[in-house]
């Protein structure tokens, strides 16, 4: 059991949770009618999409040539223009993936570079909005998202994407002169698809907002920083994934050490060179190695161990030359308008899937926690965190660990951007939010406003949500795609959004009174993990 729940456990941290498994709702019914199926032309050939009441929907819409065979790691090349009229009705395949949540073995194709696009009924010139999924870089897909309430509500063209996962999307080797970061490298092809095509859409390609969440989340920080991105987009939204997204060692479980998204080039490479061995494609040449590697099937790369091991961003090549959460502090990010947030208990949903096996069941237990994470500092931490003040000392080790993981990371972080550019800061705060995850609940240990349970508020999903949570989702689709529309989420009848700094956060709750500034740097005791982590932000242990 204790193996089993350790590979679950680096599943769900190997770039920051899982997707949405049971976040997309079923569609409507499609009648037959000419009227039904709406034809776009796009830069590669025609597309036939779906009709529905207040939008339109064109999905499995290829923005890049299957990735197979020699093009296996390379970066993305444009697909071959089609003859005639290719259906867009129904979504392309998912990328090669494990399940994110129980047993079962890999699914989906390396022939999988598909977006698809909803977009409001009438209108030209409609902001452009493009979803970079969650799932850790290991699983996922654009179809799970449906963008119907940002769409048809908001006015917003909404592109949702594919990518290239775990090893076949974030795999190094000397043969390709590093790590090349395919996955970043496909957002960025259908970022470049966005430009070429998002007008015949109805879409404005001279204002495109990218945002996602958790690994999306990263993805956007990436497009911030990287040089390759320039241009591509006009404003940013990063969800729970912020550039300095840290876990501390052992926070999980004895045998798990520091997480961290971005890594040096170097050692993917290294990772890549000995999984070559393993593989049988050891050779003298890395040019011979790696066409060994590109001649194994897909099942022989697709094991949870190579789709882990690959799920890390690596930094210091032409994409990515700095550290994200370093570039950010020395300025070195395009200058776009950006909203950044967390939820107020992110952390919850990954140390309750550890408590059975790893307990926080008394003080002395917490304090022993802190410990093996924090090192001496664990008494600092422990008197702003005191067993007593929460419900249980697993509540309280769960807070611990969201403050120092994401929400003061994600204030550190921006800081650094208010200091160029328009930047505001939320806090998801509904206790209450439905647990889209799909994961089983722990007795005596609510999920709270844990990590990705946002989603439901602003992507149609199969949740009922009560009156004031069905409002706060109108309120926050609202912010969303006025600050894709204009740069500035403010408009009439909602509260003010403020930019920071001065540190504003906007607590994002459902309720009369639910939307209101909050000073989240002194809520979630900041300074003392400033203090820990130095001048560069980073933690001692």
């Amino acid at each position: 059991m204790r193996a089993a729940l350790r590979r679950a456990v680096r599943a769900l941290l190997a770039g920051l949770l899982l997707s949405a498994p049971v976040l997309a709702a079923a569609g409507p019914a499609f009648g037959a009618r000419a009227a039904d199926r709406p034809v776009v032309e796009t830069d590669r050939g025609a597309v036939r999409g779906r009709a529905h009441a207040r939008y339109r929907t064109f999905e499995g819409i290829p923005y890049a040539a299957p990735p197979v065979g020699a093009l296996r790691w390379r970066p993305p090349v444009p697909p071959a223009r089609w003859q005639g009229v290719r259906d867009a009705g129904a979504p392309g395949a998912r990328c090669v993936q494990f399940p994110a949540i129980g047993p079962g073995g890999p699914s989906g194709s390396e022939d999988c570079l598909f977006l698809n696009v909803t977009s409001p009924a009438v209108g030209v010139r409609r902001p452009v909005m493009v979803w970079f999924h969650g799932g850790g870089f290991v699983n996922g897909a654009g179809d799970l998202y449906r963008p119907q309430r940002l769409a048809a509500a908001g006015g917003a063209v909404v592109v949702t994407v594919n990518y290239r996962l775990g090893v076949f999307g974030l795999f190094g080797h000397p043969a390709l002169g590093g790590a090349p970061d395919s996955t970043l490298c496909d957002q960025q092809a259908a970022l470049r698809w966005v430009r070429a095509n998002a007008a015949v859409f109805g879409g404005d390609p001279g204002n495109v907002t990218v945002f996602g969440e958790s690994a999306g989340g990263l993805s956007v920080c990436v497009h911030l920083t990287s040089p390759a991105s320039a241009g591509l987009f006009h404003r940013a939204i990063v969800q729970s994934g912020s550039c300095s997204t840290t876990m501390p060692p052992r926070a999980l479980l004895p045998e798990l050490g520091a997480y961290e998204p971005f890594v040096p080039e170097r050692r993917t490479v290294a990772d890549g060179a000995a999984a070559a061995a393993r593989l049988g494609c050891g050779r003298p040449e890395p040019a011979a190695e790696l066409e060994c590697l590109r001649g194994l099937d897909t099942g022989r790369l697709a094991t949870p161990e190579l789709m882990q091991r690959f799920s890390l961003v690596s930094y210091g090549n032409a994409l990515l030359p700095v550290e994200p959460r370093r570039a950010l502090q020395e300025g070195r990010f395009h200058r776009v308008p950006v909203i950044q947030g967390a939820d107020r208990d992110e952390m919850r949903i990954f140390l309750g899937q550890t408590l059975a096996v790893y307990p926080v069941a008394d003080d002395q237990a917490y304090r022993a926690r802190l410990y093996t994470s924090f090192g001496e500092s664990a008494p600092r931490v422990e008197a702003a965190y005191p067993a007593s003040a929460y419900p249980t000392p697993a509540l309280a080790l769960a807070t611990v660990l969201t403050d120092v993981s994401f929400v003061c990371p994600t204030l550190r972080d921006g800081r650094a951007l208010g200091r160029h550019v328009p930047t505001y800061l939320y806090r998801f705060d509904d206790r209450e939010a439905p647990n889209y995850t799909g994961l089983p609940g722990v007795p005596g240990f609510p999920y709270g406003a844990s990590h990705g349970f946002e989603l439901t508020y602003l992507f149609d999903t199969p949740f009922a949500l009560s009156g004031p949570q069905r409002a706060l989702a109108d309120r926050m689709a609202g912010y969303w795609v006025r600050f894709a529309r204009t740069g500035d989420p403010n408009g009439p009848g909602a509260p003010r959004w403020k930019v920071s700094p001065p540190a504003s956060v906007l607590s994002l709750a459902p309720g009369p009174a639910g939307i209101h500034p909050v000073d989240a740097s002194a809520e979630h005791h900041c300074a003392l993990w400033e203090s820990r982590g130095g001048a560069d932000g980073k933690a001692d242990s």
